[in-house]
């Protein structure tokens, strides 16, 4: 008799993907369809798509989607989470998206302390519009709108999203992570299942950062590309969690009762 260990999970529809070969968008879909299988959030769990990469990824999960304008999704979020509490709401995002027509949105969703969950890949370009340079692009790394390289004197540092969030005073969970290297994975799912579970909880805002490949925009091969990965991103975008729910709140401050 055949035991069947490994299967689809039952948040991933049985479809193929519009992703290039090598990209870990499908690796970090089926990770976040895992937890949500496990968790038993299926049911009651709506996704919002961006503008990007993964503008399809209402296609692919098995579950409630809405469509976000570019940047928005966080709005989004926050109106369907305040509205019916009740569901399990994550944003899956891109750097593009996230990290530069959406800054303000997340910032501020974040600082409100809003109870849904966001994915936010890291792939440092922009992938889906023409490999532009992104916030996160690295310096001196090639972009079509910077051909020698990104110029930290003109164009600045890239922004570390992670680290920005964690020093904002509201309780919440942030984590960076990666699928670029297969012993990171398990650490990855971990990381989602915190935040989804921190979000079941209603316990605070979460966000999970994955630091992502980009073969075709970067102009190399899968395997390079996961290389280039460690030793060009992940010393600039270090792992780990930044920040949880129950680390302790500044000297002097008292969110549940106001000083008298």
């Amino acid at each position: 008799m055949i035991e069947t260990i490994f299967s689809r999970p039952e948040s991933l529809r049985e479809v193929s993907t519009h992703y290039c070969p090598g990209c870990t968008h499908g690796i970090t879909h089926r990770l976040i369809a895992e937890v949500l299988d496990e968790l038993g959030l299926r049911e009651r769990t709506v996704g919002v798509a961006p503008v990007g990469c993964a503008v399809l990824a209402y296609n692919y999960f098995n579950c409630d989607f809405a469509e976000a304008a570019h940047g928005r999704a966080p709005a989004m979020a926050t109106g369907i989470k305040r509205c019916r509490p009740n569901l399990i709401v994550f944003t899956y995002q891109g750097d593009g998206d996230l990290a530069s027509i959406g800054t303000a949105e997340i910032f501020h969703a974040a600082n409100r302390g809003e109870k849904f969950t966001v994915i936010f890949v890291n792939n440092a370009i922009y992938g889906m519009t023409g490999g532009q340079m992104a916030p996160t692009t690295m310096p001196n790394q090639k972009a079509t709108t910077c051909p020698f390289g990104r110029d930290v004197e003109t164009a600045g540092y890239p922004v570390r999203v992670c680290e920005v969030l964690s020093k904002i005073t509201t309780p919440s969970y942030i984590a960076r992570v990666t699928a670029a290297v297969p012993k990171e994975i398990p650490r990855a799912k971990d990381a989602l299942r915190k935040a989804f579970q921190y979000q079941a909880e209603n316990r605070c805002f979460s966000l999970v950062e994955f630091v992502s490949t980009c073969p075709t925009n970067w102009g190399m091969n899968p395997l390079k590309a996961c290389e280039w990965a460690v030793s060009d991103m992940m010393p600039y975008y270090p792992l780990g969690e930044f920040k949880t729910p129950d680390d302790p709140l500044p000297a002097g401050l008292n969110l549940i009762e106001g000083d008298e």
